[in-house]
């Protein structure tokens, strides 16, 4: 369905406006303009508050992290944010523009949390410090940002193949780490994040059968589905970083509300003194 408030570039009645509804490559599965004459995607556009709640989230959970690591905890949470308003801007209009920034939101959010919290076990042997990588990581991350004008239809694609090597990284922190409750956290962040790429996959490359039995939300499942899964990641990243960047302190991982709660939110407590992992 077209929306009637579609606008297109003065002088040029065939070419749409890259701010324009529906200017993008990119629909989703979900029928357009149907429960709003002003939002193309309803379900996949107000599923993006789950990034709202992540980001308050963490900075409350984390809350003793955060004291200790405060530049990354609100440079990543206000990043969240822009993933959020960003991802609702592009469903809520299909427009061009809109798809690169919920994109590029995505990448930058990457980069920084890369920057941060990469291991210094795992820098190249050409990086001697944090602050080679940072710059590293900063050239590299504006390459990518104007490369992601070439071709924008495969820009999710890539996005999505980056988690393969926070996979890897995992596996090889854990390889090093006796703590079975690490462990555990892992393995359900592993199965929230199948679980979403499924989603993503099927409303992608499934959209017949999602219409045929008349269930086109699973992108909307995907933003929830990969929130839940980052409410797991970010604590194990911050357990290796204070194991690695804070040997005055001990990572402790808890669970809210309750250690005994059939569904919790991990988190990353400090204890003294600290004892390799």
């Amino acid at each position: 369905m077209t929306n009637p408030l579609l606008s297109f570039c003065p002088g040029n009645p065939t070419m749409p406006s890259i701010f324009s509804y529906q200017s993008s490559e990119i629909d989703w599965c979900e029928d357009n303009f149907v429960r709003s004459p002003i939002i193309a995607e309803y379900y996949n556009t107000v599923s993006n508050v789950c990034f709202f709640i992540l980001s308050a989230a963490l900075l409350h959970l984390n809350r003793q992290y955060c004291q200790q690591r405060t530049v990354p905890m609100y440079f990543i949470s206000g990043l969240l944010l822009c993933v959020g308003v960003f991802s609702m801007y592009f469903h809520m209009t299909l427009s061009y523009v809109g798809q690169l920034l919920d994109e590029l939101s995505i990448l930058w959010t990457l980069a920084v949390a890369y920057s941060f919290w990469y291991p210094r076990a795992h820098f190249p042997r050409c990086i001697k410090s944090r602050k080679q990588f940072y710059w590293l990581g900063g050239v590299t991350t504006v390459i990518t940002t104007l490369m992601s004008f070439i071709k924008p239809s495969i820009n999710a694609y890539a996005l999505n193949c980056i988690a393969f090597h926070l996979l890897y990284l995992t596996w090889r922190e854990l390889k090093k780490c006796n703590d079975q409750r690490v462990h555990r956290m892992a393995k359900v962040m592993v199965v929230w994040w199948v679980l979403a790429i499924t989603s993503w996959l099927s409303d992608r490359w499934l959209c017949w059968l999602c219409q045929a039995i008349n269930f086109p939300y699973f992108h909307s499942f995907w933003h929830v589905l990969i929130a839940v899964s980052l409410l797991y990641c970010f604590p194990l990243v911050m357990y290796f970083d204070v194991t690695y960047e804070m040997p005055a302190f001990k990572p402790k991982l808890g669970y809210w509300p309750s250690d005994s709660w059939p569904i919790v939110v991990p988190y990353i407590a400090l204890e003294e003194p600290h004892k390799q992992c």
